[in-house]
């Protein structure tokens, strides 16, 4: 016949060298120490998404104030950030219907009704999943279009890397990239958020004559397609590359980008 198990609170008047005392003591304690780690997660967890989004909205403030005129231009037109709307990726639409104040991609991109799979075929940057709904950052003035903010992400070396993209009102001409997020080697793929490195991206162009999305990071680069490398982060620069090429892609945002070209702001 088995043995009836101890109750947990007759544990502690149990001789110290009961082996069933240390058995139960440190079952006892591990679930103690499950539920204070899961309990301060889900207690912690709308502070670290505020302090997340507080980080990615001073990054793309930092991104602005490179931008030659930018500030100065929104400052005249009375506008102190840009305009933040939701698209359907698939028809390249705004979504009136979705609160961007309360859109969550990161969520939204684990909801069954919310997200799509992407093929293997058709996933350069390494998602998997994404949102079929995705937020897009305006600047606009009497009508006209100053400014696009684009945010990107994708698998880089080690990380998901995170981007702001701003393009010229072209939709061809990079403005800005600025990396919001990332975990990449340290000194070497990490450099990707140093300043000096990004400031190699204004100006380059998307795509060519034929519409193929011809941007890229290389070494050695040259032309207006090729941004250069950092030494020894080859795979990083392959992530960034992938990373632009699904987001300004058919799965991204290139329907977005074809509706603004064809019926504007």
């Amino acid at each position: 016949m088995a043995e009836t198990p101890v109750p947990w609170w007759r544990l502690f008047a149990m001789a110290n060298d009961d082996p069933r005392k240390a058995v139960g003591m440190t079952v006892l304690v591990a679930f103690v120490a499950a539920l204070g780690v899961s309990t301060a997660a889900t207690v912690l967890k709308p502070y670290q998404q505020v302090h997340v989004e507080r980080e990615r909205q001073a990054r793309l403030d930092a991104m602005l104030n490179t931008l030659p005129g930018l500030r100065g231009l929104m400052v005249e037109a009375g506008i102190d950030t840009l305009e933040t709307r939701i698209v359907d990726l698939q028809s390249g639409q705004y979504d009136p219907a979705i609160d961007p104040a309360s859109f969550d991609p990161d969520e939204a991109a684990k909801g069954p009704a919310t997200s799509r799979d992407l093929p293997p075929g058709a996933d350069p940057a390494g998602l998997k999943r994404i949102a079929t709904h995705a937020p897009v950052y305006l600047l606009e003035r009497d009508g006209r279009l100053h400014l696009v903010v684009l945010p990107v992400s994708g698998m880089g070396y080690q990380s998901l890397i995170r981007a702001y993209l701003a393009l010229e009102p072209d939709l061809n001409t990079v403005a800005a990239l600025t990396i919001v997020e990332q975990a990449e080697t340290p000194g070497i793929g990490a450099r990707i958020a140093e300043p000096d490195w990004q400031a190699l991206w204004p100006g380059h162009r998307i795509t060519d004559d034929d519409g193929r999305i011809m941007i890229r990071v290389t070494q050695g680069a040259a032309g207006p397609y090729e941004v250069d490398g950092i030494s020894g982060a080859t795979r990083t620069g392959n992530g960034i590359t992938a990373m632009l090429t699904f987001w300004l892609g058919d799965q991204g945002f290139g329907p977005f980008l074809d509706r603004l070209r064809e019926r504007g702001f």
